[in-house]
């Protein structure tokens, strides 16, 4: 009976460039190219509700100057779409990722099926305030309300807040298309939307230094739940 030898340092190099490597770098060109069509979903959707908004002030509804939208293009991994007193700021992660071991995608039959599957690029949705980046205020936060995460295949599947593509079961079984990454872009502005900014606890904001009052620097954080808890509610759907 022949003893299997073990694979020379050599060999398990060229099959690890020729599997592993080879499988991140597929995911990471599937993944750019996603965030390229999403940039250009994103100016779309802008000119289209620009456009809208124009015919309903003809038509004699009065607007606040505040509501319009705008598109940013901020280079190859960031862009931005501000819509009224939001901007989502849409983040492609510059690397590729796998999922710990409890994680629950590893109960579907697709990963199961083939490891390589599992590894997915990210593109992430935060919410900032416009005025935190219209002024610059560098210690408001931005929440992050959604991120997509999209394999080699062009499988897919997204956490965050009632995005309608949530349920890791489906991951293998629907490809993303422009029509999902519709549903992707105006889920997460919806949710902006309805995500308000509340008053912080008075016993948050009660007490200032004499030395923050004078200081150029010196900002009161303003963000939708700061001095608030921020729920995970609804982020992840087996």
């Amino acid at each position: 009976m022949d003893i299997e030898q073990p694979l020379s340092p050599n060999r398990q190099l060229i099959e690890a460039l020729s599997g592993k490597s080879n499988a991140k770098s597929l995911v990471f060109d599937m993944a750019f190219d996603v965030f390229n069509n999403l940039k250009e979903l994103l100016a779309e959707i802008s000119n289209d509700l620009g456009e809208a908004l124009d015919e309903i002030k003809e038509s004699g509804v009065v607007l606040s100057k505040r509501v319009k939208l705008a598109y940013r293009d901020r280079g190859k991994l960031e862009a931005e779409v501000r819509f009224a007193d939001d901007v989502l700021v849409f983040s492609l992660l510059p690397d590729i990722y796998q999922f710990d071991k409890e994680h629950p995608v590893w109960g579907n039959p697709y990963t199961v099926q083939d490891k390589f599957n599992t590894y997915c690029g990210v593109i992430t949705v935060h919410n900032f305030l416009y005025e935190s980046v219209k002024l610059n205020r560098e210690c408001d936060p931005g929440y992050l309300v959604a991120r997509l995460f999209i394999n080699r295949e062009g499988c897919f599947f997204v956490e965050g807040k009632n995005q309608p593509r949530n349920k890791i079961s489906q991951f293998g079984s629907i490809k993303l298309d422009k029509k999902e990454l519709r549903d992707f872009v105006e889920s997460a502005m919806l949710y902006a939307i309805s995500f308000d900014l509340l008053v912080p606890p008075f016993e948050k904001v009660k007490t200032i230094t004499i030395g923050d009052k004078d200081s150029d620097d010196y900002r009161i954080p303003t963000g939708k739940r700061n001095g608030f808890s921020y729920e995970t509610d609804g982020i992840i759907n087996e």
